[in-house]
């Protein structure tokens, strides 16, 4: 019988659902009580490149392949979408679309968070004298009161990253969005918002607390969309959609989509949710996300941290009274830069890197500088190679590539422990390429610390399945999720950091020579 047909025998609902929309692929896991996998879909997500620099996803594929993955991971599993008690939504960030209140119809493309159109905008804005101004201002105000909501304004630079920058060019270069935008008509949303409303049939309009943290938009210490930011960029307030908690029943699906109704009980950003999936709940607690990007989140319980250079406050997670921060670093092209060495043949399969890593003794002087994406620091950042002699090889070069996350992870674990005044517990590493030997023990031999992996590495969509389980009543707490937990590797520091300081230094010599190319 096909998966969405009602069936007045099926079982009680037993099984949870955990979407996950990242930056490359689509995927759904069907979740039973003891969290083990039950059933899985994934398709890859077709980026657009309508210009150089500019990133975007069309959103009726996007809706189609959602769909398609829960469709697919139910009937995997061999169950009945009225077995599912309740389906979690983690997403990527910062990637949003705006559409016309009244018809539902998009103004353009979903933007992603990696496009660069922004970039004249944000070199425009980092030079202005209106910044200056501002930045003399807040360090006044830091200074006068003490007050760390003042800080991050003291030093505010903008970068291609944010969401802002790209909604203040949406309100500038698109007239139907300004035009609508101007008469209370236009809807902003980040893919979480547009998902659920389409889940709806656009009876719910609404995104959670750890997606609006993450668009920079949104102020974590008032837990309000910041109206200084959005009228110093002329972007109307009335576009915001309403905040809710991240583990909350948001309504159900419209029937006509899956055949029944299906709770939407938590919607998360993909970083906040791989820090749940992986039970960071104790301030101290960190999670290392290596996928398309790098990510560490440092769980500070109640207390959050102003911005300092490289860091970034964040709302991981809202349940009832419960308000629990992040802060966040992160390091582009790790993901990426493995998937452009295996098109161009480096190997064949990824698997096969490590072992490529560990079959020499070092790079030999080879030196992998990271840019196939956006740096925020430094949109024309070029990737490169260099140190190469007639001697490279193919595995000089994939082990330079390994090494320079691992190098990086070193780099921002350092100003982790110098900035966050929280002494760390556990790391917990996710993400494909936690999967990958070499780089994790070099990163645990650079920060001579323990590295846990857990058995699944997929913690966006376990994270988005524990807490629609949650508010649900599928789980009862999280002292029950953390007993689900299921360790596959455990890395501990074999070699003195020592031990690489000629060849970080070097890879630290080659990185200072590569700015703004």
């Amino acid at each position: 019988m096909p998966c969405g047909q009602p069936d007045s025998g099926a079982a009680p609902a037993r099984y949870v659902l955990g979407g996950d929309v990242g930056s490359t692929v689509v995927k759904c896991h069907v979740y039973d009580r003891a969290a083990a996998v039950r059933g899985s879909s994934s398709r890859k997500v077709e980026s657009l490149y309508p210009r150089p620099g500019w990133v975007e996803l069309d959103p009726e594929v996007l809706w189609s392949q959602f769909i398609g993955v829960i469709k697919e991971a139910v009937q995997a599993a061999g169950l009945h979408m009225r077995q599912i008690a309740g389906l979690g939504i983690s997403t990527q960030r910062g990637t949003f679309i705006t559409w016309h209140k009244r018809t539902g119809k998009p103004f353009h493309n979903f933007i992603s968070w990696q496009d660069l159109r922004s970039a004249e905008l944000v070199n425009s804005w980092n030079k202005s004298l209106l910044l200056k101004v501002i930045h003399v201002i807040f360090t006044v105000l830091h200074f006068l009161t003490g007050n760390d909501r003042y800080l991050a304004p003291s030093f505010l630079t903008f970068s291609t990253h944010q969401t802002s920058m790209k909604l203040s060019w949406v309100f500038k270069n698109i007239h139907e969005a300004e035009e609508a935008a101007k008469k209370n008509n236009c809807c902003f949303g980040t893919v979480d918002t547009w998902l659920l409303y389409r889940l709806t049939k656009g009876s719910v309009y609404a995104t959670d607390y750890s997606n609006a943290s993450s668009t920079g938009i949104f102020e974590p210490f008032t837990k309000c969309w910041n109206p200084t930011l959005s009228n110093l960029l002329s972007i109307p307030m009335s576009v915001y959609p309403p905040v809710k908690d991240t583990s909350f029943n948001f309504g159900s699906t419209d029937s006509e989509i899956f055949g029944v109704p299906i709770p939407i009980m938590a919607v998360v950003a993909d970083q906040q949710s791989a820090t749940f999936g992986e039970c960071c709940f104790h301030p101290g607690d960190v999670k290392l996300t290596m996928g398309t990007g790098g990510f560490w989140n440092v769980n500070t319980g109640e207390h959050l941290f102003a911005s300092q250079r490289s860091l970034y406050p964040l709302i991981g997670w809202k349940i009832g009274e419960e308000v629990v921060y992040l802060t966040e670093g992160s390091i582009s092209d790790i993901g990426t830069a493995i998937k452009w060495a295996q098109d161009i043949e480096l190997f064949t399969n990824v698997d096969e890197t490590a072992e490529m890593a560990q079959s020499i003794a070092d790079s030999q002087g080879v030196c992998f500088i990271p840019g196939l994406q956006v740096s925020g620091c430094d949109p024309y950042l070029c990737a490169s190679f260099m140190g190469l002699k007639p001697s490279t090889s193919r595995n000089h070069l994939v082990r330079a590539m390994l090494e320079s996350v691992a190098f990086r992870n070193k780099l921002l674990y350092d100003i982790i422990v110098k900035k966050v005044p929280i002494p760390l517990r556990t790391i917990r590493a996710d993400g494909g390429v936690s999967n990958n030997s070499f780089v994790m023990q070099m990163t645990s031999d650079l920060i001579n610390k323990k590295i846990e992996k857990p058995a699944n590495a997929d913690m966006s969509s376990l994270g988005a399945a524990f807490l629609a389980g949650l508010a649900s009543g599928f789980w009862t707490d999280k002292e029950q999720l953390k007993k689900l937990r299921r360790i596959e590797a455990v890395f501990e520091p074999q070699k003195d950091s020592e031990e690489y300081r000629p060849a970080m230094d070097a890879w630290l010599q080659a990185m200072n020579h590569s700015p703004h190319w």
